[in-house]
């Protein structure tokens, strides 16, 4: 495994959970490509630790699903496809409904800060589209997605939702580079953020459901070679 480039470097004494995170997140913006192994002592030496931790940091991202582990073959990473982007959404519709319904139960307080937290994602999201940085654009996406589920202040489900975000970002970085409604995505998340600042339970669920179908659709449409960019 040739060392990719911005390879992150660890500062002191690496633990497993420091080289989780940081691979993680190699992982989901690209830099580690879908299928490509993860060579453990090959990157033990590029950070300069022993392959304990490094070992244990790949089992973590195993057992997230962010990675996969071969008999006899090594580990690699996820390879996503149009299976697994329809079980994913399918998943964070459930789950970001019910925070939804936890947050609209929790009391004005809670959904006014959840909501300030929102609105300046949302603006910074807006900044970004204006740039056409995708990058930026896809990691405040699920910025804005995550701090919905976490307003609803349920800790396992906050836990089990940063997985599916890891790979909600993968499936948008990997699988879907030519997005093509990157146009709409301020006013989509802005109407999801008007909904629940104004209480309105039934229509806040059917907007999270049409934004994870719209999602599935745009994701998994077929692609013309000629339609990719970089």
């Amino acid at each position: 495994m040739a060392a990719p480039e911005g390879l992150f470097t660890l500062e002191g004494r690496p633990t497993a959970q420091l080289i989780a995170d940081q691979l993680r997140e190699q992982i989901v913006q690209g830099i580690f490509r879908p299928g490509e192994q993860i060579n453990e002592s090959v990157l033990a030496s590029q950070l300069r630790t022993s392959r304990g931790p490094v070992r244990e940091a790949l089992q973590r991202l195993s057992q997230e699903g962010i990675l996969v582990s071969h008999r006899n073959r090594g580990v690699f990473v996820l390879e996503l496809t149009d299976d697994d982007v329809r079980e994913i959404y399918t998943v964070r519709q459930a789950m970001e409904s019910t925070a939804a319904d936890a947050l609209l139960d929790a009391g004005q307080e809670q959904i006014k800060d959840t909501c300030q937290v929102l609105k300046t994602i949302v603006g910074d999201m807006a900044k970004q589209v204006a740039v056409s940085d995708w990058q930026a654009i896809a990691r405040l996406d699920m910025q804005f997605h995550t701090s919905f589920v976490s307003g609803a202040g349920n800790s396992r489900l906050i836990r089990i939702y940063e997985t599916l975000a890891a790979e909600s970002r993968m499936c948008i970085l990997n699988l879907a580079v030519a997005y093509p409604r990157i146009d709409v995505l301020v006013q989509e998340h802005q109407n999801l953020l008007d909904l629940l600042e104004a209480g309105n339970r039934a229509a806040l669920h059917k907007a999270i459901k049409r934004h994870m179908q719209k999602a599935i659709e745009d994701l998994t449409a077929p692609r013309n070679a000629n339609e990719i960019t970089a």
